[in-house]
């Protein structure tokens, strides 16, 4: 299993339908653009917190 880095920690608020917005920096750093595909996972420790994982796809640049 990968062991990684915190590079950015961010607040980030739910909005209409369910979308939130990735702050600017990290959208620049990983040179997201409109129609790019990321991965989503949800994960859930022993003790019942959660925590939303994102990543862009394999085959993205």
């Amino acid at each position: 299993m990968a062991i990684y880095r915190v590079n950015y920690y961010s607040t980030v608020t739910v909005g209409s339908g369910g979308r939130i917005t990735i702050p600017q920096e990290m959208r620049d750093d990983m040179r997201l653009e409109d129609g790019a595909t990321l991965t989503a996972r949800l994960e859930e420790s022993e003790t019942g917190q959660r925590q939303l994982t994102l990543w862009k796809s394999e085959g993205e640049s």
